[in-house]
């Protein structure tokens, strides 16, 4: 696994997961910025990474980096309305 990181430029969060055969693919959220709320539009995991956890991992490391960076987090993708929900420990950072 590797950091998330921010890619400004492209409104995206990314990170890095080891697939089955130990290749690096990629989970990503794109974002719409409005103040300090990053307005979660779409959350997509490599293919070859579904099934692993991968993005639920991916999805705590972005309610970590909200938490850290004192960001709030307003999901519109499905997946992170359900995620969200489901780990109430993040309410904090949810707009």
């Amino acid at each position: 696994m590797t950091d998330l990181r921010d890619v400004i430029a492209d409104q995206r969060f990314e990170q890095g997961f080891a697939d089955a055969d130990g290749q690096i693919r990629t989970v990503f959220a794109d974002y719409a910025v409005k103040g300090e709320t990053r307005v979660i539009l779409h959350v997509e995991a490599d293919p070859a990474l579904r099934g692993s956890g991968a993005a639920g991992t991916f999805m705590q490391s972005l309610a970590e980096h909200a938490r850290a960076e004192g960001l709030k987090l307003a999901p519109r993708c499905s997946y992170a309305v359900v995620w969200l929900k489901r780990h109430r420990e993040y309410d904090d950072v949810v707009a």
